[in-house]
Parts: C-alpha cells; structure tokens; sequence
C-alpha cells in the first residue's frame, strides 16, 4: 500500500473567462506522504488558499488531478465532495468557526451528526467529543460556550472537532492568525504532539516562525511552486523577499 496520501498533478484553477480569467494555480505538481507536517506559505495572491480549498475539496481544479489517500477526487460532483469531506478531512479555520449557541462538546460533536452511515448512538457521539476535547486539554471547558472560552481554547474546541472523524489528514488554515504569541504557541505544541502521533498536517501560514513547526515548507509565488524545502530556514529568503515588495 503506498504511502502517499496526497498527490496532485498539473493543478490548475483559473478564475473567470476570456480577457478577465485569472489563473490562481498554474500547473501545481506536489504530493504529501502519511505522517508529515507540511506547511504552505507564500504572498497574498500566491494561491495558497486556492489551493487548500481544492485539498480540503472545498473546490474543484480546472484543470490536473487531485488524489487523496487513493481516490481520484479531481471531478467528483458537490454532494461526493462533501462525503469526502466530512470522512477524510479535519479542518482548522483562523476564525474557528464555532456555532456560538452550542457548547464545546455539542461543537466537536457536529461533523459525527453529518456521518450517519457509522452506527453509533448520541451517547458513544457525546462520548468521543468528550475524548477528543480532554485530547486538546479542554475537558474542563466541555459545557461552555464559545462567548466563555478565550481565543486559545475556542481554537482548541476547533482542533478536537477536527479530530472527532479520525480524519486521514488534518488541514489548518492560518491557524494561529487570530491568537496572541503564547496562545499560537500552545497551539502549535498541540499540532506537534498530533503529528508525533501519526497525524498527517497541511497548514497555510503566512509566519515564518509558525511555519518552523513543521517538517516541510511549500512556498508558493504567483499560482506556482517556486521552493519545496525540508526546513522553514531555508526558505527565509524568499519569505522576507517578499515581505519587502509588500
């Protein structure tokens, strides 16, 4: 069995037709493997988010392929994209993305209400949202509501209902953009402890020294991959680069 989780081939998304069309991704080649942490970097319009929206099949390429953990999910149609979704993929949102009339537990729990096929009762559901929230440090916070929590705990609510599926990989889309340094730090350490758990972790960031966390950076400029690096270090020049043309 191959070890290659996400492989995508000739990736191209173009916005638009004829004179006002714009080519967001331009022929991405790249893939992923089970167990790494691979960060994503690169300047506004880089198409960083272009391309997360398409791994997370939020979105569909124009052109290329998109293989995820075997399954050509290039073409399939918007209600097949949203079974993959909800089975395969744990997202992390900046902005957290909790219903704020419902508790910790009633947040993580969500996504088991949208997988009705697993067999298991409200109470085995309660159950491992309860899990999953003493995973992030929480299990003190699971009654209380978003409007209770600081910005580091609603992001940790977030992290354990990404988590609650058993996803095949997690994606974090500037995960850290709405938290202060101590709390980004807090949840970066819990990214690194699920990873050294065998998680698999795509994360966009614009922050060179959150992008240090992970074993990978991808740094993307103008739709294009312009570096693949092992270490963030290695792509500080291209970072900075940019920040000066900003």
């Amino acid at each position: 069995m191959s070890d290659t989780l996400i492989e995508v081939q000739e990736l191209t998304k173009v916005y638009g037709k004829g004179t006002v069309a714009v080519k967001a991704l331009r022929g991405i080649d790249a893939s992923v493997q089970k167990g790494e942490f691979v960060a994503v970097m690169g300047p506004s319009g880089s198409g960083k988010s272009t391309l997360m929206n398409i791994l997370g099949c939020l979105d569909r390429p124009t052109d290329g392929s998109y293989i995820l953990d075997g399954e050509d999910v290039s073409q399939l149609s918007k209600n097949e994209l949203a079974r993959v979704r909800n089975r395969k993929i744990g997202f992390i949102f900046q902005s957290y993305n909790l219903l704020p009339r419902l508790d910790a537990v009633k947040n993580v729990m969500l996504p088991l209400l949208y997988n009705l096929d697993n067999g298991k009762s409200e109470a085995e559901h309660r159950a491992q949202a309860i899990a999953a929230l003493e995973v992030v440090g929480l299990g003190d916070r699971m009654h209380h509501k978003p409007n209770e929590l600081s910005g580091g705990q609603q992001q940790r609510v977030a992290i354990a209902r990404a988590l609650i599926n058993d996803p095949a990989i997690i994606l974090a889309d500037e995960p850290t953009g709405n938290l202060d340094t101590h709390s980004a730090e807090d949840i970066m350490q819990i990214l690194r402890q699920l990873h050294a758990d065998g998680a698999t972790i795509v994360m966009v960031t614009h922050e060179l020294d959150i992008a240090v966390h992970a074993e990978r950076v991808i740094y993307l400029r103008d739709g294009q991959i312009v570096s693949d690096k092992e270490h963030a270090s290695r792509i500080a020049h291209l970072h900075n680069g940019d920040n000066e043309k900003d």
